[in-house]
């Protein structure tokens, strides 16, 4: 793979859905030399479950949607098996996350370790010069801080940059995000004026290792054998004895379904004990916080603060972002406190920092402050 384009060669990875189709498409037009890869993550017959359709990812007819979309723009096509790399960084994290009473959110851990990482690693000795994504997010390098930042995308119905807090100045100087300054309703006309295949494929809204969306089930097959997801108490906030619970890992802040308890009234888990097995309910008012602790901070468009930042923050990726303080302990470590309480604030999570439209950077939350 030698650059013969204009502008060089562009890796773009490639589920095989509509929005990195198009970002092929419309770097090839801009002058790309474009090598689409598809990335193998995982097999049916290890994470399992009843699949009601085919058009996950990593599965055939997705590779090969991304492969006659290559083959309609000139394009080669390449699989990559990175399956070992995403068991073990992403698969392994998720189900210990959930053994420790937190909540993970994958696509973080992938993004930085998988898709750029690894496969940079695989393609940047053959001439490559960017990789780029379907991700509603952009890029811009800014002459002031000479830092690279990363912006929402221009759609902010469809912004992505949530999932993107993790990747590094590094990886930043050679990213694209072709479809980050339309709209997701503009990329379904652009790929069918393209006559692109994918240009009606559903949009996937399951994890794609728990491609029938069972945790349930994923958890039971995975960790099969090892025992450690075991039945436990469950207790008001007051300390009392209300029942038991099946394994940690099938409870997260906030639920309200599944406690198999009857009240009369809603109850929600309001916290997980990892170190005595116990889960914690309480009332829907007892879950609003302000203040949490936020660690392995990566600060992506600014260097980090000497001072307290006013900046938005968002807590999970369909929260919308809120006003907070955020006062800097360590290079990695920072409190957080809203302006006003949020609702389950959830450790293992993401929290991420805008100003605006720029996203300053991003943290897991550790502790949460009642």
């Amino acid at each position: 793979m030698n650059p013969n384009g204009s502008n060089g060669l562009a890796i773009v990875a490639m589920s095989g859905g509509v929005d990195s189709s198009l970002a092929a498409m419309l770097l090839k037009e801009q002058g790309y030399n474009v090598v689409g890869v598809t990335l193998k993550l995982w097999d049916y017959d290890e994470v399992g479950g009843n699949i009601k359709r085919e058009s996950v990812c990593c599965s055939l007819d997705m590779i090969n949607n991304a492969r006659a979309v290559c083959q309609q723009i000139g394009s080669p096509h390449y699989v990559l098996d990175f399956k070992e790399e995403f068991k073990r960084q992403v698969i392994q994290n998720f189900v210990d996350e959930y053994k420790k009473g937190r909540t993970p959110y994958p696509c973080i851990i992938c993004n930085r370790q998988v898709k750029w990482k690894a496969l940079w690693e695989k393609v940047s000795g053959l001439g490559a010069r960017f990789i780029a994504t379907g991700h509603y997010a952009r890029v811009r390098f800014d002459e002031e801080s000479g830092r690279y930042q990363i912006l929402k995308g221009s759609d902010s119905s469809r912004d992505q940059s949530y999932a993107l807090w993790g990747l590094s100045q590094e990886d930043l100087s050679h990213t694209v995000f072709p479809v980050g300054e339309i709209s997701k309703a503009e990329t379904r006309r652009l790929a069918g004026e393209y006559d692109l295949k994918t240009a009606k494929t559903p949009d996937s809204q399951e994890l794609c290792f728990v491609p029938d969306d069972d945790f349930g089930r994923f958890f039971r097959e995975w960790d099969k054998g090892n025992g450690s997801f075991e039945p436990g108490p469950i207790y008001d906030l007051t300390g009392e004895k209300l029942g038991e619970h099946k394994g940690l890992p099938f409870y997260t802040i906030g639920q309200r379904r599944g406690l198999r308890l009857a009240f009369g009234r809603p109850k929600y888990v309001n916290k997980l004990d990892a170190r005595n097995n116990a889960v914690y309910i309480g009332e829907n008012e007892d879950l609003m916080k302000k203040t949490f602790k936020a660690s392995n901070i990566n600060w992506v468009s600014v260097d980090k603060p000497k001072e307290p930042v006013k900046c938005e923050v968002k807590i999970r990726y369909q929260h919308k972002p809120s006003a907070a303080i955020l006062h800097p302990l360590s290079e990695s470590e920072a409190k957080v406190m809203f302006l006003e309480p949020e609702r389950a604030i959830t450790p293992g999570q993401s929290a991420v920092f805008y100003a605006g439209e720029v996203l300053l950077g991003g943290g897991i939350i550790d502790e949460v402050e009642d």
